[in-house]
């Protein structure tokens, strides 16, 4: 769907009075630039001289990077159907009791897995900043911003994809799960600022 759109058209759709796709496939966005942005430093490190005794971990790094890259494009349209399955289930026919309850089962469930993608997209983003932290300490020093820059995607993705989660809980009456989930967010909401620091602070121009 959207991530086989061009960069323009997905923009417009982006811009159009449709609600998706939204912040939350922004979000992966982001996460897929910050990964290709690492493969990219990986690569510019790949075969060059006085990076020799760097070569297999980079290796390892391009691969890495290209598996979260993939993986934040399916997001892409993840996050925007998820919200699409909130929207069909509050159209959902409620004409008896037993209709009644079907609905409000499946508009729970889809606020759950509405709130779970980005989740999802918090945590692979944040796992980033440890592949952004390599590359700009052991990539090649003329590509040492575009790893600064992946770090930043990297917190942007993060932080955007938890506005997104926190937006979906106040829907979901299930205790259990929002406490959960929760917790996840405070986790990384605790964590991710300081990450994003230590990495740019290591970035000598």
């Amino acid at each position: 769907m959207f991530k086989e759109m061009s960069i323009k058209k997905f923009m417009d759709e982006t811009s159009s009075d449709s609600p998706a796709p939204g912040g939350g496939s922004i979000a992966a966005l982001n996460g897929a630039s910050a990964a290709a942005l690492i493969q990219m430093v990986a690569n510019l490190t790949l075969g060059k001289k006085g990076y020799e005794n760097v070569q297999k971990e980079m290796e390892e790094i391009k691969k890495t990077a290209q598996d979260y890259k993939e993986k934040f494009i399916n997001y892409i349209d993840e996050d925007a159907n998820s919200f699409n399955s909130i929207m069909a289930a509050f159209k959902l026919p409620k004409n008896t009791d037993e209709e009644k309850n079907e609905r409000k089962n499946i508009i729970q469930e889809s606020f759950k897995k509405a709130a779970l993608v980005p989740l999802n997209v918090a945590k692979d983003a944040y796992e980033l900043f440890f592949l952004a932290e390599k590359v700009v300490l052991k990539g090649n020093k003329n590509a040492v911003t575009d790893g600064a820059v992946a770090a930043l995607s990297a917190r942007t993705a993060v932080i955007s994809a938890l506005y997104n989660v926190k937006i979906n809980l106040g829907s979901i009456k299930d205790e259990k799960f929002t406490e959960a989930v929760r917790r996840d967010v405070c986790e990384l909401e605790s964590k991710v600022n300081d990450k994003e620091r230590e990495i740019l602070s290591k970035v000598n121009l």
